[in-house]
């Protein structure tokens, strides 16, 4: 276990370079799957032949193999251009609502967990907060505002810090008890260099793992606002939004939702991998029991 000039115990470190030299498979798989989608966002749209949102009526509900990979929809326009369009925007939903959630919710907690006053406002207001279900909340938020993204990104903030804030302020409950914490507060140092560099180190494994349990979250999410016409509006090429246009052709052109909803699995499924391996990497004693 490595010590720093405070005494501080850097747990997490000390642990990840246990697992260093033999990755979890989930870790390997998920890392995989994260950074063959990342690719596709990135360079897919800019190597497509075919415009995804460009129509043609003389080219509707073909089969995949007709010169289309995936198919076509009912407008005639390439599925397979449209998914990998689609794949920088369903990815956008999760970066953006995971990272400024993450950001304040860890941030309250870490101070809910240092000052009693203020943990016992921040307790009460997580209260009413979690009192609501996650999705109620978003969908009424989003229908008081209006459809559209920065709506979403607006109710998701409204909700998303809570999970992290608990997350850390129980365990900054645990850690500000340890010796090295007392050797710090001993020295005098301040406050918020204890927090960031003796506190915060040591607790943000856990958030770190349910911020990828909660980017699948918010992929889900976005498709699902975008299937109801909340979210991403027609014709862009977003996964939900293609879900809900070839709803009305299953039974013609299943392709047209098949082929997106795998996409959202893929992604989604890419995530969860990662996090559960970031869990045993930071975390080998759970591996162990």
């Amino acid at each position: 276990m490595s010590v720093d000039v405070a005494g501080q115990p850097t747990l997490w470190l000390a642990r990840s370079r246990v697992r260093i030299g033999a990755l979890p498979g989930s870790l390997v798989l998920g890392l995989s799957i994260t950074a063959l989608t990342v690719a596709v966002a990135l360079l897919g749209p800019h190597l497509l032949r075919q415009d995804p949102i460009e129509m043609n009526l003389h080219r509707t509900l073909l089969p995949p193999g007709q010169g289309h990979v995936l198919g076509t929809d009912n407008f005639g326009r390439d599925v397979f251009s449209r998914i990998v369009s689609g794949t920088s925007i369903d990815l956008q939903f999760g970066l953006f609502c995971v990272l400024p959630t993450f950001v304040t919710g860890t941030l309250l907690g870490a101070v809910a967990g240092l000052n009693r006053w203020f943990d016992a406002v921040l307790m009460r207001v997580l209260d009413l907060v979690v009192a609501f279900p996650f999705y109620v909340v978003i969908i009424a938020i989003i229908a008081v505002l209006g459809p559209g993204v920065t709506n979403m990104y607006i109710a998701v903030m409204v909700w998303g810090w809570a999970s992290y804030s608990r997350v850390v302020r129980n365990e900054v409950l645990v850690v500000k008890g340890l010796d090295y914490i007392s050797a710090a507060t001993v020295l005098g140092l301040p406050t918020l260099r204890v927090m960031f560099k003796h506190l915060l180190p040591n607790v943000i494994v856990q958030p770190l793992v349910l911020a990828t349990t909660n980017f699948t979250a918010y992929v889900l999410l976005g498709s699902a606002l975008g299937f109801l016409g909340l979210g991403v509006q027609p014709p862009t090429p977003e996964w939900g939004v293609m879900i809900g246009e070839g709803r009305d052709f299953l039974g013609q052109a299943p392709w047209i939702s098949i082929f997106p909803g795998l996409a959202i699995l893929t992604v989604c499924s890419g995530w969860i991998l990662l996090g559960d391996g970031l869990s045993d990497l930071l975390r080998p004693e759970i591996s162990r029991k």
